[in-house]
């Protein structure tokens, strides 16, 4: 089967290398990218034939006989390209988020009204072991109905966010799509509620400063001090050399929502990108009225704890590759999209959802207001109403 990918960046790659794990007979066919050329040589230097290159998306889709379409460009691309792929039927894998304002939103959801392609949205979280053995035991019973949600993300490579184009806001649409994206998807798929309204809250206390636009960590007079310096300390995922403390560094440091849900409940959510090694941590409470459950992707560990006796359950899981294993599962949907032999289980109206709320939580805290999120059931079951 034949792989187009628009954007052919890091993460984009990851996902090409997971696909063709799933399924080897799986090829890169056709690749549109403006680095084109230095794309082809890199095939080249490990001794691979070069894809088709083309200049642009509509050429790439006119490609023959194309199975599936990626789309890894930078974030302010995701619905402009989507929206030339939904037409034509062909397989979509889009990466979050899926657009990065309401104009954006409400355009991609008339082209996913319209459109004939199937999409699976990056959202490998939804997908991992631990988060279906979580929603399993939710689903139980066990611990009750679900009557508030703890929840936190404490980023421990949070760096990325200051010393590449991640700081631009313009490009990413702020750290609420950037990262909430994925915990607000995981929590309303394990909850199957309706969320309802937002009110969001963020600060910026530590990656600010007075350090001149422009400068980067090799030509600071503080590189060899400074615990921020990627000359002295390992970059990190995806990491540029940008200074963290200049005049022109984007994006808050720490931020918190509160999500209510159509039952009346509501789920607490704070995200922190100052805190590092051991400090990281990634997960959620869940608590009934018979239970508390809590879990945390990077130790791998879900306990139960039942209120009205006294017992504690453990599970431990093992972890996996690429979002705690959430990549492999998303490509193995994505090859099922392909050969005709499943359906997405990270559907585009998904996609808008999370969206929709983290847009709403961004400017719930630009303007110190509630927003309402609005939506309703239209094409799988889930599909964003936006308003």
């Amino acid at each position: 089967m034949n792989l187009g990918i628009i954007g052919y960046g890091a993460r984009i790659r990851h996902v090409a290398e997971e696909i063709r794990k799933q399924d080897p007979s799986v090829r890169i066919a056709a690749i549109c990218d403006p680095k084109g050329e230095q794309i082809a040589e890199s095939f080249r230097l490990e001794g691979l034939e070069p894809p088709a290159m083309y200049a642009t998306p509509e050429e790439l889709l006119e490609h023959p006989d194309l199975q599936g379409v990626l789309i890894g460009t930078r974030c302010s691309l995701h619905t402009e390209m989507a929206l030339k792929v939904l037409p034509t039927g062909i397989p979509l894998f889009l990466e979050k988020p899926v657009s990065i304002t309401i104009e954006e939103a409400h355009r991609l959801k008339r082209g996913y009204e319209e459109g004939k392609s199937d999409v699976v949205v990056s959202f490998p979280l939804r997908v991992t072991s631990i988060v279906k053995l979580v929603k399993e035991i939710v689903d139980s019973g066990k611990i009750g109905t679900v009557e508030h949600v703890q929840a936190i993300n404490n980023v421990p490579y949070g760096g990325v966010y200051y010393h590449n184009w991640y700081r631009n806001e313009k490009e990413t649409g702020g750290l609420f799509l950037q990262k909430a994206t994925h915990d607000f998807d995981y929590i309303n798929h394990v909850l199957g509620l309706k969320p309802v309204r937002v009110c969001a809250m963020t600060s910026k206390q530590i990656f600010k400063g007075d350090k001149p636009a422009g400068l980067t960590c090799p030509a600071c007079d503080e590189k060899h001090t400074c615990m921020e310096s990627v000359v002295t300390h390992a970059k990190g995922r995806h990491a540029g050399d940008a200074c963290a403390f200049a005049v022109d560094t984007g994006n808050e440091d720490s931020g918190s929502a509160l999500i209510q849900y159509e039952s009346g409940m509501h789920v607490s959510y704070s995200q922190n990108f100052f805190a590092r090694r051991k400090a990281g941590a990634r997960g959620a409470r869940f608590l009934g009225y018979a239970g508390t459950l809590e879990f945390d992707f990077m130790t791998g560990l879900i306990k139960v704890y039942m209120h009205h006796t006294p017992r504690v359950e453990t599970y431990e899981l093992e972890h996996g590759e690429g979002h705690f294993g959430g990549d492999a599962a998303l490509a193995r949907n994505f090859t099922e999209l392909m050969s005709g032999t499943g359906r997405s289980v990270s559907t585009l109206g998904e996609g808008l959802l999370s969206a929709l709320m983290c847009i709403r939580a961004t400017e719930s805290a630009r303007t110190g207001s509630f927003q309402e999120i609005a939506w309703e059931d239209a094409r799988y079951g889930l599909q964003t109403a936006l308003t």
